[in-house]
């Protein structure tokens, strides 16, 4: 059984900085790609960051380029998703998820396995 579990989300004001941990369980970790997607209120989940497997090829939405970054630990079977100048459209709940081959991939429909999500608010 895979399980998702983020961490790391939280209240901050507009311009400040958090990271997000998605760690994960139940098959081979460093043998997938994995993504975050995000969802605010009244809103389709959207891509916004996707890493490969060796954590070597990265991709970002244009909304976040410039300011996340995401980063994977296979030792710890983690990945992270770091955030600077934060905006309060980047007010969302936060999915980690797990892909079903080595590739990075912003498709949601490549993801075989989500989180239950982590609440990020960004005051203005």
């Amino acid at each position: 059984q895979v399980q998702l579990v983020e961490s790391g989300g939280g209240l901050v004001q507009a311009g400040g900085s958090l990271r997000l941990s998605c760690a994960a369980s139940g098959r081979t970790f460093g043998a997938y790609g994995m993504g975050w997607f995000r969802q605010a209120p009244g809103k389709e989940r959207e891509f916004v960051a996707t890493i490969n497997w060796t954590g070597d090829t990265t991709y970002y939405a244009d909304s976040v380029k410039g300011r996340f970054t995401i980063s994977r630990d296979n030792a710890k079977n983690t990945v992270y998703l770091q955030m600077n100048s934060l905006k309060p459209e980047d007010t969302a709940v936060y999915y980690c998820a797990q892909g079903q081959g080595i590739w990075e991939t912003s498709a949601r429909r490549e993801y075989v396995y989500w989180g239950q999500g982590t609440q990020v608010t960004v005051s203005s």
